[in-house]
């Protein structure tokens, strides 16, 4: 992501975070009701989390591309246990991704506000 950042757009790699961190709950979430329903749908699930595996690509989140590849293998099978094992593997891994990339942000302003520099963190917006 910082790669993807310029000194025209400092907040660039700020705004693609929010946007990540604010839509993929809300894919989690749809992912999670479809799963509970009485007669699950697939092909649904299978666009949700083909969504979700875009995301995490342009995000640069490694680990939730590799859940997303094996929830699309059980979405292929119809295996509900599978799929679900998924879920809980999406979420933990998005969450324990939201913990680190704000820690990083954390250091980045405290290395700034100690007179340092950080490539692209000149955003006064986070």
């Amino acid at each position: 992501m910082q790669q993807l950042g310029d000194e025209n757009d400092p907040c660039f790699v700020y705004e693609m975070a929010a946007l990540f961190f604010n839509s993929v709950p809300t894919q989690i979430d749809e992912l999670s009701k479809n799963l509970k329903q009485q007669v699950v749908d697939y092909k649904n699930i299978d666009v949700h989390v083909h969504t979700l595996k875009g995301a995490s690509a342009t995000f640069g989140a490694q680990r939730m591309i590799n859940v997303c590849i094996d929830f699309l293998k059980y979405c292929c099978a119809n295996d509900l246990q599978g799929c679900l094992k998924c879920m809980q593997q999406l979420n933990q891994e998005f969450l324990e991704l939201k913990i680190k990339v704000e820690a990083l942000f954390k250091v980045e302003k405290q290395i700034v506000a100690a007179g340092g520099s950080v490539p692209i963190v000149a955003c006064k917006n986070t």
